[in-house]
C-alpha cells in the first residue's frame, strides 16, 4: 500500500493507469516504450493470465468478454492510439498541401489497417507496431512500411544511446530545482529519467547525489527511492548511496554505546565485494564492543576492550597502506573508533582506581576465551594430551568431566599448552552443527567452525561453499579435508569436539545418519595422520554405545579438581595487578568450601569482590574469614543454575534424597552405608551414580560429600 506522504504513483513499478481514456491510452504507449514492468503490471491487474504475448481476440473467445477492464485496453489499444497517430499524420499532411480527399483516405486505411493488425496480434506487439504499420500504411505502402518495423524491432537499442545527452541536462535541472527547494515533499527526484526509463543501462551521472540528498531532507521519499533503484538498472547509485550512508552512521558513532549498536543496522552482503569486506570489518569490531560491554566485570570489559584496540590499530596500517576510494573514505572513521575505544577503557581504569574499587577478572557465566588472561594451571593435562597425539596408533581422544569442570575453556585455551605445530580446531557441537537439518548443513558448518578457530591459530584454511555440499556431501567435505591437509604443511590438526552427548542426541531423534556421521570420524581417524580427534562431554564413551563401535581404543583424559597450587593462584592472583589481598585463613575457608573446583572458586570469589565493593574503601581491598562467609549464600543464589542442574538432570529422586539426607548431618559429615542403606533400601546403583558424578566420595565405610558448597545447596 502506497505511503500516504508518497506522490501517488512514484517509486513504484505498478502505477495507477490515469483514468481519462485518452491520456490513459497514451500512458499505456509511454509504459510500452519506456517503462514495460509498468505495462506488465498493468495487463495482470486487468486479467492475471493476460500477458504481453496475449492475443485479445483469443482471450475474448475463452469467455473474458466480461472483463470491462479487458475491453478499455482493446478500445485504447487498437482503436484511440491508431486514430490519434494518423490524426496526428493527417494534421502534418495538410500542412504540407496534400489534398484533404487523399488525407482522409491514407487516415482511413492507415487506422483500419492498424487495428486489424493489432488485434490479431499479441498484446504488445498489437499496439505497438499496430499504430506504426497504421501510421506507416497511411503514408505510402511499401518502404515506411520496412522503415517503421524497423525502428520499431531497433528504437531501444539505439534510443537511450541518443536521448542520453539530453537526460544528463534534465536530470541535473531536476536536482538543482530540488536543492533550490530544499527537498521539500514532493520531491522532483521522481522524475528523474532513472524512474520513467528502463532501458536506459548507462549510469546517470549526479543520480547517486540527488537520492543522497532527498534521504538526507525528505526520508521517506529517500527510502522509497532507494528501493526502487536497488532493483533497477541504476542499481550502483542505490549501493553508491547507501556505502555513503553507511560512512556516515559509522561516523557518527562519537561514544562505545553507538559503536557497539553500529552492527545491527550494517547489510554487509548486498553490496560489491570490496565495500562488502570494509563493513564486515566494522560490523565485527561492533560485535566484539557489544561482548566486551556486555562483561559483567569493568576488569574484564577493559581486558577485551583493549584487545578491540589491537584489532583497529592492526586494521588501520592495512587502511593506511591501500589507497582506494572506499578506503580513503573509511580511514578517519576506524581511527576514530581507535581513539574512542582506547579512551574508553583509559576512563574505565581511572574511574576505578578513584574509587578504590576492585576489577572482577572471574567469569562464571560462560568458558575462559583464548583471550583472557585468567586461564590458570592444567599443564598436567596438556601433558598427557601431547603424549596422547605422538601416539603412533593415533587412538581418538575423551576429555572427561563433570560440568563446570573447565572442559570449554581447556579447549578454548589448549593451543597454550601443547607445541606450536599441533593446530587446535575447536567445535562447539551444541551450536550450529548439531543444529543443522541436514548432512550438508552439519558438515558445512562443521567445516565454519574449524576454519573460525584454525584463524585464530594464524592458519587460514581454504572456504568451503554450502551449496557445493548438497548433492553429495561427504564426497565434497573429505575433498575439503584434502585440501586443508595441504594448508596444514608439516603441521598436525586437533579436531576438537565439545559437548559430543548433543550430537549424539540428534543422531537418536533420526535427524542425522549415524553410519554416515560416525563413520566418516572413524574414517577420519584411521586414514588421515594429520587429524587427532579429541571428543569432549560429560559422559563416557560407554554411556553410549553407538560411539563405542566407531571410536575404538579411544583413551580417557579425565578433567577434575585444580590442584591446591593453581586454586591458591586463581584466589590470590588470577591476573596481574589484581588488587585483592587475602588473609590467610580466608584462602583456605576458599580452598575448603569448593575443594579447587574451577568455576565454584571462580563464583565464590566473584561474590565476595562484589561484597567488598559495597564496603568502605579503607578496608574494601583486603579480605577476611569473614567476607568469605559472607559470601557463601549469594555465590549459592547467583550460582543457582549449577546447583540447580545437579539436582534436576544429574541425579534422580532418590540420588536427590540421599544427597539432602546427608547434608542435613552437618559439614564434613560421613555416613555410613550401612545407615544409608537403610534408609534407602536397593540403592547401591544410585550410590555407584553418585559416585561417577563426583558429587560424593567413599570414606572407610561411609559416604561424604565432596564438595562443601555443594553440600550447602542440599541444605
Amino acid at each position: 500500500m502506497t505511503s500516504p506522504q508518497l506522490p501517488p504513483n512514484a517509486y513504484t513499478d505498478a502505477p495507477q493507469q490515469h483514468p481519462n481514456l485518452i491520456l490513459g491510452s497514451l500512458q499505456l504507449l509511454f509504459w510500452l516504450f519506456f517503462r514495460p514492468s509498468a505495462w506488465r503490471n498493468h495487463l495482470k491487474r486487468i486479467d492475471p493470465a493476460l500477458d504481453s504475448d496475449s492475443s485479445l481476440i483469443i482471450l475474448l473467445r475463452q469467455g473474458r468478454w466480461r472483463n470491462l477492464a479487458l475491453w478499455r485496453l482493446l478500445i485504447q489499444g487498437f482503436f484511440i492510439l491508431p486514430i490519434l497517430a494518423n490524426l496526428l499524420l493527417g494534421l502534418v499532411l495538410w500542412a504540407l498541401g496534400e489534398p484533404i480527399a487523399n488525407i482522409a483516405f491514407r487516415v482511413a486505411f492507415g487506422v483500419a489497417f492498424g487495428v486489424a493488425f493489432g488485434v490479431t496480434r499479441g498484446v504488445a506487439f498489437g499496439v505497438a507496431f499496430g499504430v506504426a504499420f497504421g501510421v506507416a500504411v497511411g503514408v505510402a505502402v511499401g518502404v515506411a512500411v520496412g522503415v517503421a518495423v524497423g525502428v520499431g524491432v531497433t528504437i531501444n537499442s539505439w534510443r537511450p544511446i541518443l536521448s542520453f545527452p539530453f537526460l544528463i541536462i534534465w536530470n541535473y535541472l531536476l536536482y538543482r530545482l530540488d536543492k533550490g527547494r530544499n527537498g521539500r515533499s514532493s520531491c522532483l527526484l521522481r522524475f528523474n529519467s532513472a524512474f520513467w526509463d528502463e532501458w536506459q543501462h548507462l549510469h546517470l551521472p549526479g543520480l547517486d547525489k540527488h537520492l543522497l540528498f532527498i534521504i538526507e531532507n525528505n526520508p521517506v521519499e529517500g527510502k522509497a527511492a532507494l528501493e526502487y533503484l536497488s532493483t533497477s538498472s541504476q542499481r550502483w547509485a542505490a549501493q553508491a548511496a547507501q556505502i555513503e550512508l553507511d560512512a556516515r552512521s559509522l561516523q557518527g558513532c562519537t561514544h562505545v554505546e553507538a559503536i557497539r549498536k553500529a552492527h545491527r543496522s550494517l547489510v554487509t552482503g548486498e553490496l560489491e565485494s570490496e565495500v562488502s569486506h570494509l563493513l564486515q570489518i566494522f560490523s565485527r569490531i561492533s560485535e566484539d564492543v557489544d561482548a566486551a560491554l556486555n562483561q559483567a566485570s569493568t576488569y574484564n570489559q577493559r581486558l577485551l576492550l583493549r584487545d578491540v584496540a589491537d584489532k583497529l590499530n592492526l586494521h588501520l596500517e592495512n587502511f593506511y597502506r591501500r589507497s582506494d576510494k572506499y578506503t580513503a573514505r573509511f580511514y578517519p572513521i576506524i581511527k576514530s573508533w581507535r581513539e574512542i575505544v582506547t579512551n574508553y577503557v583509559d576512563e574505565l581504569a581511572k574511574i576505578t582506581e578513584l574509587r578504590q574499587e576492585i576489577d572482577s577478572p572471574y567469569i562464571t557465566g560462560n568458558p575462559i576465551a583464548l583471550e583472557q588472561e585468567i586461564f590458570t594451571g592444567r599443564d598436567d593435562i596438556g601433558l598427557r594430551i601431547e603424549q596422547l597425539l605422538r601416539d603412533r596408533r593415533r587412538p581418538p581422544l575423551l576429555l572427561y568431566g563433570q560440568r563446570r569442570m573447565g572442559k570449554t575453556s581447556l579447549l578454548n585455551n589448549i593451543g597454550k599448552l601443547l607445541p606450536n605445530n599441533i593446530i587446535p580446531m575447536f567445535v562447539d557441537l551444541q551450536g550450529a552443527p548439531s543444529s543443522a537439518s541436514d548432512h550438508a548443513g552439519f558438515l558445512y558448518n562443521l567445516a565454519r567452525e574449524m576454519q573460525k578457530s584454525a584463524k585464530k591459530q594464524g592458519l587460514t584454511l581454504p572456504s568451503l561453499a554450502r551449496e557445493v555440499l548438497k548433492s553429495d556431501p561427504f564426497t565434497y567435505f573429505d575433498e575439503w579435508l584434502d585440501k586443508v591437509e595441504q594448508a596444514l604443511e608439516q603441521n598436525t590438526a586437533l579436531l576438537a569436539l565439545d559437548e559430543f552427548e548433543v550430537l549424539d542426541n540428534a543422531i537418536a531423534k533420526g535427524r542425522f545418519d549415524e553410519q554416515d556421521v560416525l563413520g566418516m570420524l572413524r574414517h577420519l581417524i584411521q586414514h588421515r595422520p594429520r587429524f587427532k580427534v579429541l571428543l569432549a562431554g560429560s559422559h563416557t564413551i560407554e554411556e553410549y554405545q553407538r560411539w563405542a563401535s566407531y571410536l575404538i581404543n579411544v583413551q580417557v583424559v579425565h578433567i577434575s579438581y585444580l590442584k591446591e597450587a593453581e586454586a591458591r593462584q586463581l584466589i590470590e592472583r588470577p591476573v596481574k595487578d589484581f588488587t585483592l589481598r587475602y588473609e590467610p585463613n580466608a584462602v583456605e575457608r576458599v580452598l575448603q568450601l569448593t575443594r579447587c573446583h574451577p568455576f565454584l572458586v571462580q563464583l565464590l570469589c566473584a561474590e565476595i569482590i562484589v561484597l567488598k565493593n559495597e564496603q568502605d574503601p579503607s578496608m574494601r581491598r583486603f579480605a577476611t574469614l569473614a567476607d568469605v562467609e559472607a559470601a557463601i549464600p549469594e555465590a549459592l543464589q547467583s550460582g543457582g543454575f549449577f546447583f540447580a542442574d545437579i539436582q534436576n538432570n544429574q541425579v534422580d529422586a532418590t540420588g536427590q534424597a540421599i544427597l539432602r539426607f546427608i547434608a542435613a548431618q552437618g559439614e564434613g559429615a560421613i555416613v555410613s552405608r550401612q545407615t544409608l542403606l537403610q534408609q534407602f533400601p536397593d540403592a547401591d546403583i544410585t550410590f555407584t551414580l553418585l559416585l561417577q558424578r563426583e558429587l560424593i566420595e567413599e570414606v572407610d565405610d561411609g559416604y561424604g560429600f565432596q564438595v562443601e558448597l555443594i553440600r550447602c545447596w542440599f541444605v
